[in-house]
C-alpha cells in the first residue's frame, strides 16, 4: 500500500481536529501551540480520546483541545521526574557493578569472558563497549590510552563510566549468578539477582524514552519482575499491571529510598498526580488505593 498522505497547513490541522469532535475555544492559541508542537506529536495524546477503527478518528468523548495540551504538559513533567530519578539509579547501579566486581576479579574483570553466561552475548557486548569507549570524548579516556598500552582497554571503572545504561544492563544480566553478583542484589533488598537484571533492563528501556522526549503517561513498557519479599518496603499490591508506568514508578522510588532516602521524587509525583488530567490514573495502572500502600507513605 502506497503512502499518500500530504502536510497540511495548521489553519486546516485546527479545522481537520473540530471536525473529529475536539473543542476549540480559541483558535490563536491552538494555532500557536501546533505550531511549536507539531500535529503529530499531540496525536499521541488524543488517542486514546478517539475511535481509531474508523479512518475519521472521530472523537468518541468531549475533549477539549485545551485539555490535551494539559495532559502533553503532565506527560513532560512526568518523563522529567522519571528521567532525572532514573539518573540516580544508573550512576549507583554502575558504581555497585564496578565495585564489588573490581575488589574480586581486578580492574580489567569486564573483559573476562569466564565470568559470563553467553560466550556469544559476551564478545557482542565487548565490541559495542569499545566502541563506546572507542568514542568517547572523556578526558579520562583520552588520558589511558595516551599514558598505558597494556591493556589497551581501559579498566572497567573508567569504560563502563561511559557505557550506556543499556549495554550495562546488558552487561550484568549476562554474568553468572554467582556469590558477587547475588552481593549486588542485596544491596537492592533482593535475594534473587534475576529481579534486579529485569529491573535494570526496565528501566534503561524507560530511561530512553525520557531521554528522547517520548510519551510516557500510558506507555507499555517491558513487563517489570515483581518481586514477593524483599529487604525493605516495596508495593504490597502485587496485583499491578507489570508493563504499565505505575509499577515502574513503584519500583523507582523503591531503590531510591535504599541509594537516596532524602529523595524528593516521591513527594513531587504525588504532587503531579493530584493534577492528573482527564482521569488517566487507570490507563497509568495506578490502583484506586495506591496512596495507601507503605511505600508512599
Amino acid at each position: 500500500m502506497k503512502y499518500i498522505k500530504q502536510s497540511f497547513e495548521i489553519t486546516s490541522q485546527i479545522s481537520l481536529l473540530k471536525q473529529r469532535g475536539l473543542i476549540v475555544t480559541d483558535e490563536v492559541k491552538t494555532a500557536h501551540y501546533l505550531s511549536n508542537i507539531s500535529y503529530y506529536r499531540l496525536r499521541a495524546y488524543t488517542y486514546p480520546f478517539q475511535d481509531n477503527s474508523d479512518e475519521n478518528h472521530p472523537f468518541i468523548k468531549e475533549v477539549s483541545f485545551d485539555d490535551i495540551i494539559n495532559l502533553y504538559v503532565f506527560d513532560r513533567k512526568l518523563r522529567l521526574l522519571i528521567f532525572n530519578a532514573i539518573e540516580k539509579i544508573e550512576i549507583a547501579s554502575r558504581t555497585k557493578i564496578i565495585y564489588y566486581y573490581s575488589l574480586k576479579h581486578g580492574s580489567h574483570w569486564h573483559l573476562k569472558p569466564e565470568l559470563y553466561e553467553n560466550a556469544v552475548y559476551f564478545a557482542n557486548q565487548i565490541a559495542t563497549l569499545n566502541k563506546e569507549v572507542n568514542r568517547s570524548a572523556e578526558t579520562f579516556i583520552k588520558h589511558y590510552k595516551n599514558k598505558y598500552s597494556d591493556p589497551a582497554e581501559p579498566p572497567c571503572w573508567m569504560s563502563l563510566e561511559v557505557a550506556s545504561f543499556g549495554l550495562l544492563s546488558k552487561l550484568f544480566s549476562n554474568l553468572k549468578n554467582d556469590e558477587t553478583k547475588r552481593g549486588i542484589a542485596g544491596e537492592f533488598g533482593l535475594k534473587n539477582s534475576t529481579i534486579l537484571e529485569n529491573w535494570f533492563y526496565c528501566l534503561s528501556i524507560i530511561r530512553n524514552i525520557t531521554a528522547h522526549h517520548g510519551r510516557i503517561w500510558n506507555r507499555r513498557t517491558p513487563m517489570m519482575k515483581i518481586p514477593q519479599k524483599t529487604t525493605f518496603t516495596y508495593l504490597n499490591n502485587k496485583d499491578v499491571y507489570a508493563n504499565k508506568i505505575y509499577c515502574a514508578i513503584s519500583t523507582i522510588v523503591y531503590i531510591l529510598n535504599i541509594i537516596s532516602p532524602n529523595h524528593d521524587f516521591k513527594q513531587s509525583l504525588i504532587e503531579l498526580m493530584n493534577n492528573c488530567p482527564l482521569l488517566q490514573e487507570k490507563e497509568m495502572g495506578f490502583p484506586t488505593d495506591w496512596r495507601n500502600e507503605p511505600i508512599w507513605k
